[in-house]
C-alpha cells in the first residue's frame, strides 16, 4: 500500500510545479496569500461572522499574558506554581516557530526540556521524573521555587560534499544547572525541543485516520528502507487511547489534548482535561502555593482556542522562481523525500468544523513516526515512539520562517542553522535520502533548498 502511495504521489509530482500544485493550494480553503510577519497569524478566508468572533476570542486567549492568583483579571490568573511562560505566544511568536538560545541568552525563549525516567506512566507514557515532573519549568511564581535553568552548549562538526564543498553541522549539548531539587540522576531522559508553528493544525487533526495507517509500514514489508509507525497515545480528553497526530513524538491525540497540555505544562494552568495543578511529586511548596478558582482556563476559553487553532490560514506558495522551485520539487521526490514528506492529503468528508471538510490540502507529511538516526536521537521514548523517531513535521511554511519569526533555525531543537543543515543532519530511515542529496551537484542541490523555501 505505501508503494502505491508513494508512485501516486511521484506521478503527481512528475509534471513540475504546474502540475504538482495544480488546482491543491497548500492549505485548501485554508490558504491565504500572505507573505509578510503576519503570516501565520491570520483567519482562514469564508468564516461567518460568528465564527470570525470565535477565532478573535481565541486569538486573544493564545495571546494573553496570565497572572498569578488571585488577580483582578480573574478570567486570566492561575499562572503556575510553576511554568515556563506566561502566554502561549511566549513560545510561539506570531505563532510561529521556537528556536533556542542565541549567543549572549541565557535562557530559553521559545523552548522547553521534556523529562522522564525510565519506566511507563499508567498509560503507557514516559514515567515523570520524581522531583521535576515530566517537563523542566524554569520559573515559578513568588513563594515557589522555579526548577533550574537550562543551557545549552555546541559543538560543531565538520563535512564535505563529494563534489568538495565544505558545511559544518552543529550538535547540542544540553545542561541543566542551578537545580532546585538536587541532580536529576544519570538514568533521567531529557530532550530539548522548540515550539512547532502553528497554522494548518485544523487540517492535520481531521486526515481520516485510515489515511495515516495506510501509509504505515512498520516491518518495511516492501523494503525500501522506509518503516513509518503510527504512534498510539494516551488522550486525556477522551479517556481512550488513539492516533498521536501532534506534538514532535506524536504523542498528543487532537488540538484539545494538545492545547490543555501545551497549557498546562508551559504555564501551569488547570482546565478540565488537567484538573491538577503541574506539581511533581516531590515539590511540596509547588502543592501547598496559593491557587485561583478552578480550573484556571475556563472550558469556553479553551474551546475558542482550539477554535482559533483549527481555522489559522496557512500561508499560500511564493512562486519566485518557478522553473528552479519545479527541478527542486521533481529532485525532492526523486531521490527520496516524499516517502515520508507526503505532499498530498485530504480530510474527512464529514469533517467539524465544516470548513475543513473535505480539503485537499499539501503539507508534506504522513503524522508518522520515523527513525531519524543515532545523530538526531534523543534517548526518550513516548508512547510508542523510541528514542531515536519523530514524527515527520509538516513543511508549509518553511520559507516565511526568517520572515515571521526572525531566524532560520530548523529541526526539533533548532539545531540547523539553515534547510541545507536540516537536511544533512538526516539519518537512519532517511539516511538514503540524505546520501543522494549529497552526491547531487551544487546548482541541483540549490534547486531542492529554493523549492523548499517556497513552501
Amino acid at each position: 500500500m505505501k508503494r502505491m502511495l508513494i508512485a501516486a504521489c511521484g506521478l503527481l509530482l512528475a509534471g513540475g510545479l504546474v502540475a504538482a500544485a495544480g488546482p491543491v493550494s497548500p492549505g485548501g480553503a485554508l490558504t491565504r496569500t500572505l507573505d509578510n510577519r503576519d503570516a501565520f497569524t491570520r483567519p482562514a478566508p469564508g468564516l461567518t461572522p460568528r465564527e470570525l468572533r470565535d477565532f478573535n476570542f481565541g486569538n486573544r486567549v493564545f495571546n494573553t499574558n496570565w497572572a498569578v492568583a488571585p488577580a483582578s483579571v480573574d478570567a486570566f490568573d492561575g499562572l503556575g506554581p510553576v511554568f515556563n511562560r506566561v502566554s502561549c505566544s511566549g513560545c510561539h511568536l506570531r505563532d510561529g516557530r521556537g528556536r533556542p538560545p542565541l549567543e549572549g541568552e541565557d535562557e530559553m525563549l521559545s523552548m522547553l526540556v521534556r523529562l522522564s525516567v525510565p519506566g511507563r506512566d499508567a498509560h503507557g507514557g514516559p514515567k515523570p521524573h520524581p522531583a521535576y515532573g515530566d517537563q523542566f519549568n524554569d520559573r515559578a511564581i513568588p513563594g515557589v521555587p522555579a526548577e533550574g535553568r537550562a543551557h545549552i552548549e555546541w559543538r560543531e562538526r565538520a563535512g564535505r560534499y563529494p563534489d568538495g564543498d565544505t558545511y559544518s553541522l552543529r550538535e547540542p549539548r544540553l545542561r541543566l544547572i542551578d537545580m532546585a531539587f538536587g541532580p536529576i540522576g544519570w538514568r533521567a531522559m531529557t530532550s530539548a525541543r522548540v515550539a512547532p508553528a502553528m497554522p494548518g493544525m485544523g487540517l492535520l487533526e481531521t486526515i481520516p485516520e485510515a489515511d495515516v495507517l495506510a501509509r504505515a509500514d512498520p516491518d518495511d514489508r516492501d523494503g525500501d528502507g522506509i518503516s513509518g509507525r503510527a504512534n498510539r497515545v494516551w488522550n486525556p480528553a477522551s479517556g481512550r487511547m488513539e492516533l498521536g497526530r501532534f506534538g514532535w513524538k506524536a504523542n498528543a491525540a487532537n488540538l484539545l489534548a494538545q492545547s490543555a497540555g501545551a497549557a498546562h505544562g508551559d504555564m501551569g494552568l488547570t482546565s478540565r482535561v488537567f484538573p491538577e495543578e503541574n506539581c511533581a511529586t516531590a515539590q511540596t511548596a509547588c502543592a501547598a502555593s496559593v491557587r485561583g478558582d478552578a480550573p484556571d482556563l475556563r472550558d469556553a476559553h479553551l474551546d475558542k482556542l482550539v477554535f482559533y487553532l483549527q481555522t489559522l490560514a496557512v500561508p499560500d506558495r511564493r512562486r519566485k522562481a518557478p522553473a528552479v522551485e519545479a527541478r527542486g520539487e521533481r529532485l525532492f521526490t526523486d531521490i527520496g523525500c516524499a516517502a515520508c514528506h507526503t505532499p498530498v492529503q485530504r480530510t474527512a468528508a464529514g469533517a467539524v468544523p465544516a470548513l475543513l471538510a473535505g480539503q485537499e490540502f499539501m503539507p508534506y507529511t504522513d503524522l508518522l513516526l520515523h527513525d531519524m538516526g543515532r545523530g538526531l536521537a534523543d534517548g526518550r521514548p513516548d508512547f510508542l515512539a523510541t528514542g531515536r523517531e519523530w514524527r515527520t513535521p509538516p513543511l508549509w511554511g518553511l520559507g516565511l520562517v526568517p520572515v515571521t519569526n526572525d531566524h532560520s533555525l530548523y529541526l526539533h531543537d533548532g539545531r540547523a542553522r539553515s534547510l541545507e543543515e536540516a537536511i544533512l543532519w538526516h539519518g537512519g530511515e532517511a539516511a538514503r535520502s540524505q546520501r543522494r542529496f549529497r552526491q547531487l551537484n551544487r546548482d541541483d542541490r540549490q534547486a531542492v533548498l529554493t523549492f523548499l523555501r517556497s513552501l
